[in-house]
């Protein structure tokens, strides 16, 4: 293999090093272009940009292969659950027996929120975007946290299992108090003798004086929705939070950061559009198949959401996990929701379809989570707040290989300046 290639300009030739991953991903080194030649590359999106080397998780788009250090998703979602997969995310290895105690008890000590912090939420209208207060309450850490967020590397990392502890859970807490208070409702204090999922579902449902116990299918379904999640390379958010890093950020600023990027409805709030496109089909009666006939004639209006991936180009992985667990959850609470029925005609129409198949659109993970999320009685508009619970492990373990790297940068992309050329200023008495 080759271990250059070569960018010919004015007929003149740059040699430019060759990058190979474990996985066999090539690269072209273009980190001295601009030095070299005077050329800046343009990719707009970044979506033949690597930014980084990573050694958290794989992900080939092209053959529907999910792989979290090294791990494949589908054997993660049988034998794994979240918290676990969240150790192996953050530390690169599966915990063994005393690891994994300690990593539960460090998340059981620091799930609570400072009374202070209430006062913050409750500063908030009732009715605000629920990401806007999870942002802002993140954002809150390192004022209640300060030893363990000095904008220092080498200080910050000292203190990093405590403060990755915090931050994962009280992510969860704060996801349960915004619900709560958008409903009204007093928060509840969490139980340290509960499991994570549990423990939410405790201060998501509870009532003043009966506490919620989760269903075993209830639970297990939280835990491999947020296991899911739990990382998905470089996305929008997990990129938001690593360039925010790479300033020397604290932990906590930086997701705080990836969390507002997450609230963007191409990203974090492709599940509501889902259920929305679900909603507005049954209200109309239709089962799916005008739908589809409507799509493919290019209606905007009719636009199949929950399908395709700016990454995968074959199945998403996660969504044949996810689809199963959503017959098998709904099935053992019993209910009987119209909009799975509505979910399976499109899934199966598109799947026969020569105008899907030939597009490649496929099945994403958002095309089932919305509808297992309401089945466990989540609102749609907390859905993308349980997004982030998700994929707090991820947040963290980038920010950690940021702060990790010996010789880092803070991220600055160039650009190609397209506005105005130099011009003379004109005073306002003079402009037409």
């Amino acid at each position: 293999m080759a271990t250059t290639a070569s960018l010919k300009l004015d007929d003149k030739e740059f040699p430019l090093p060759i990058i190979v991953g474990t996985e066999g991903e090539k690269a072209i080194d273009t980190r001295a272009l601009r030095a070299t030649t005077g050329y800046i590359a343009f990719d707009q999106g970044y979506g033949n940009t690597g930014s980084c080397e990573s050694k958290i998780t794989y992900l080939d788009g092209d053959n529907g292969i999910l792989r979290h250090r090294g791990y494949p998703i589908e054997q993660l979602a049988s034998r794994s659950d979240f918290v676990e997969t969240a150790y192996l995310v953050i530390y690169g290895e599966l915990p063994t027996l005393a690891q994994r105690k300690d990593f539960g008890l460090l998340l059981r000590k620091n799930a609570a929120v400072e009374t202070q912090m209430q006062k913050i939420l409750e500063g908030f209208p009732t009715a605000a975007s629920p990401m806007a207060m999870l942002s802002a309450l993140v954002s809150a850490l390192p004022a209640y946290h300060a030893d363990l967020a000095t904008n220092n590397f080498e200080k910050d990392l000292q203190t990093f299992d405590l403060a990755a502890a915090i931050a994962m859970s009280k992510i969860r807490t704060f996801v349960a108090m915004i619900y709560r208070y958008q409903k009204g409702l007093p928060f509840m204090f969490p139980k340290q003798e509960l499991p994570f999922c549990d423990n939410f579902l405790h201060m998501m449902f509870s009532e003043p004086y009966k506490d919620y116990i989760a269903m075993p299918e209830v639970s297990k379904a939280l835990n491999l929705l947020l296991l899911l999640h739990a990382d998905h390379e470089q996305n929008c958010s997990t990129s938001t939070v690593r360039m925010v890093g790479s300033s020397a950020s604290n932990l906590f600023t930086a997701i705080s950061a990836g969390v507002c990027a997450l609230a963007g409805p191409l990203h974090g709030g492709a599940n509501v559009a889902v259920m929305h496109m679900l909603q507005s089909i049954h209200d109309e009666g239709d089962d799916g198949t005008r739908f589809i006939a409507a799509a493919k004639s290019g209606s905007k209006s009719n636009r199949l959401m929950g399908f395709g991936h700016a990454v995968y180009r074959n199945f998403d992985p996660r969504a044949k996990i996810i689809g199963e667990a959503c017959d098998t959850v709904l099935k053992k609470l019993g209910i009987e929701d119209p909009l799975l029925v509505i979910a399976k005609n499109l899934e199966q129409a598109a799947l026969r379809d020569d105008y899907f198949i030939s597009r490649k659109l496929y099945p994403n993970v958002d095309f089932y989570s919305g509808i297992i999320m309401r089945a466990l009685g989540i609102p749609m508009n907390m859905f993308t707040t349980m997004f982030a619970i998700g994929r707090a492990p991820g947040y963290i373990a980038n920010w950690r290989e940021v702060a990790s790297q010996p010789k880092g940068r803070i991220y600055r992309p160039r650009q190609v300046y397209v506005g105005a050329t130099k011009r003379d200023y004109v005073a306002i008495a003079d402009r037409k």
